[in-house]
């Protein structure tokens, strides 16, 4: 398991959590694009959140579930990671 969470596994989360299929590369080319323009709510997001912290096993920044885009998230996310998690 990586110490950072790649665009790639974002991806697989937010398909997983939240059931929205968005392929990485759309992804890297609009990092900017809004959640909810990928048609992820806060609830998918949370969903998202909970099984980072099910997979570290450890809480996520409390500012994680309202991230605006997945850059912001991705971002947030992996500063807070502990290196070789």
């Amino acid at each position: 398991m990586s110490d950072r969470i790649t665009v790639e596994e974002l991806a697989d989360l937010m398909k997983k959590a939240a059931g929205i299929t968005v392929a990485p590369e759309q992804l890297r080319q609009q990092p900017g694009t809004g959640f909810d323009a990928l048609g992820i709510d806060s609830l998918g997001l949370l969903g998202i959140v909970g099984e980072l912290e099910n997979r570290y096993g450890a809480p996520m920044p409390p500012d994680a579930e309202r991230c605006k885009t997945p850059q912001q998230f991705l971002d947030l996310v992996n500063s807070a990671l502990p290196a070789g998690a």
